[in-house]
């Protein structure tokens, strides 16, 4: 039995708060996803941060795209300048609750850098 399914209720509280670790196939999919698609880093994650807005994806989805999006050197602009590009195409209620989701992605991510730093200590 994997080590999630020991406890997944914990597995579960992680997934919603970003924290995928507990799941290497969740990140291994991504990867494979990523060789396979043929697109250079940043089309990439933006072509992953419109289908997040797409599916009004939680924000713990938006705070690990976004944290994979700045290891691509993918700026915020580029990510507001994607959701402006598809606005027309998903409807502007799901674009501002992606802004919103998004904004909730931050404040996980001080979050997550707090606790690190607290680790760190």
């Amino acid at each position: 039995m994997s080590s999630h399914m020991e406890n997944p209720q914990e597995s579960l509280q992680g997934l919603a708060q970003g924290d995928f670790s507990m799941l290497d196939a969740l990140k291994d999919l991504v990867a494979v996803s990523y060789v396979e698609s043929g697109l250079d880093p940043q089309t990439f994650m933006l072509v992953r941060m419109a289908a997040l807005a797409t599916l009004d994806a939680a924000p713990a989805s938006w705070f690990m795209n976004l944290a994979a999006g700045a290891g691509a050197d993918l700026a915020r602009e580029q990510v507001l300048g994607t959701l402006i590009a598809i606005a027309p195409v998903i409807g502007t209620a799901r674009v501002v609750s992606a802004a919103g989701h998004i904004l909730k992605a931050l404040v996980l991510a001080e979050k997550a850098a707090e606790t690190s730093a607290e680790d760190g200590q």
